[in-house]
């Protein structure tokens, strides 16, 4: 039997009841705490929001508190500002910070990742409709609380719990499989940092090192008066922000007139192979125009046109977009303001320069790893983005029951 007709099986006929939130599960505040009271070292580390996302800035404690104000492997808790949904927790006891609730189900009604799944289903729409524009989105718990999720079966409590189970290993099935692809990637990842530091590294005297500036056919500043930006014209205008990774991304730009590209263009023409650098703001990222990219124009970029003769692009475009350049930048950049580079700091660098065969050879290989680890068309980026849609239409079909007519309020 086909997995959507398994689907149609398990949900076929079945009558869902749909329950405040703060009927079928508790929600626990974390504690507010005093900048004092956060400790360098301690007993007991202190859950915050950031740290779902970094093990590297922890705050202490040494409070002894009320239980309920730890939590352990496998809580489930909720995050209701800035990084906003519910998490498993995964890592040793610690004490959850004041903008987390420990989210406690009733579990003879519903089962701790079913409703963990219905609140990550749910956290979309939550945050489209408690947004008011500011950047630190949140919700009050009485809110929360008044949330509708549908409980299938209300009234047979065993097959009820077992629907829901049967919902959660589908959903683990996919979501699994995900992040064995995320781990692969992030290995694969490690992998190709290490063999690009390897092939762009050579002993002294090895090969002949050159300042870029002596590697060009042409260089200048793409800092033009700013022209008259009209939204129903068709020629992008793009910054320092559309540049990153080797690529042009003609995401929110503004846009000007074709006699006002032509009129820019004239004297120093981007042409296709031109590799453009950003100067201020997001400093040091580099794109290599294509010709497949749309005409276009814009500011605070330098350009530089290789002479091909002596520097391979694909092989100049990995040394460029290294971990070791990206340092470099931030050591040398002006601090004022945005922060920026000046042209003699790329003008001067220096590049290890071998046969242009064996940078033709270095390119080969880092552009197969550069497939594999950041392609958004192939490799496993793009398998990545594939299971996710998979699983989010497979959560939608088995999460989406039928609403009832009027919600709770707010």
């Amino acid at each position: 039997m086909s997995e959507l007709g398994m689907l149609k099986d398990l949900l076929f006929g079945i009558e869902v009841e749909w329950k405040q939130l703060g009927e079928v599960s508790t929600f626990l505040n974390g504690r507010a705490y005093k900048k004092p009271e956060l400790l360098a070292e301690g007993k007991y580390p202190v859950l915050r929001v950031g740290n779902f996302f970094t093990n590297n800035s922890w705050y202490f404690s040494d409070l002894e508190l009320n239980e309920d104000k730890y939590c352990d492997y496998g809580d489930l808790l909720y995050a209701w500002s800035a990084s906003f949904g519910p998490r498993i927790w995964e890592g040793e006891k610690v004490i959850y910070h004041y903008h987390i609730w420990k989210v406690i189900p009733d579990d003879s009604l519903v089962i701790k990742k079913f409703l963990y799944y219905l609140l990550d289903w749910d956290a979309k729409s939550l945050k489209e409709e408690s947004s008011t524009g500011s950047t630190m989105l949140h919700i009050s718990k009485g809110s929360i609380e008044k949330r509708l999720v549908p409980i299938p079966c209300p009234d047979n409590p065993k097959k009820s719990l077992e629907i829901q189970a049967e919902i959660v290993r589908i959903l683990d099935t996919f979501t699994e499989l995900t992040t064995e692809l995320t781990t692969e990637l992030n290995a694969r990842k490690k992998q190709y940092n290490y063999y690009r530091d390897q092939l762009l590294s050579f002993e002294e005297g090895e090969v002949e090192w050159k300042t870029l500036g002596g590697l060009t056919t042409d260089k200048f500043w793409i800092m033009p008066a700013t022209p008259k930006f009209d939204e129903n014209e068709d020629v992008p205008y793009i910054t320092s922000k559309n540049i990153r990774g080797g690529d042009i991304f003609f995401d929110k730009v503004k846009f000007i007139s074709r006699d006002d590209f032509n009129n820019l263009s004239r004297n120093r023409p981007i042409l296709a192979g031109d590799f453009l650098i950003s100067m201020i703001g997001t400093i040091g990222e580099i794109a290599r125009v294509k010709k497949t990219d749309l005409d276009f124009y814009g500011q605070n970029m330098y350009l530089i046109r290789l002479d091909e003769s002596l520097l391979h692009s694909g092989y100049f475009l990995h040394f460029f977009d290294s971990p070791k350049m990206k340092s470099h930048f931030n050591a040398v950049k002006n601090n004022s303001g945005q922060g920026y580079l000046k042209a003699n700091n790329i003008d001067g660098i220096s590049v290890p320069v071998p046969s242009l065969s064996e940078q033709k050879r270095i390119a080969a290989i880092l552009d197969k790893f550069d497939a594999l680890t950041n392609s958004i068309t192939e490799g496993l980026p793009r398998e990545i983005e594939l299971r996710q849609k998979q699983y989010e239409y497979y959560r939608d079909l088995l999460l989406s029951f039928p609403k009832p007519d009027t919600e709770a309020a707010d």
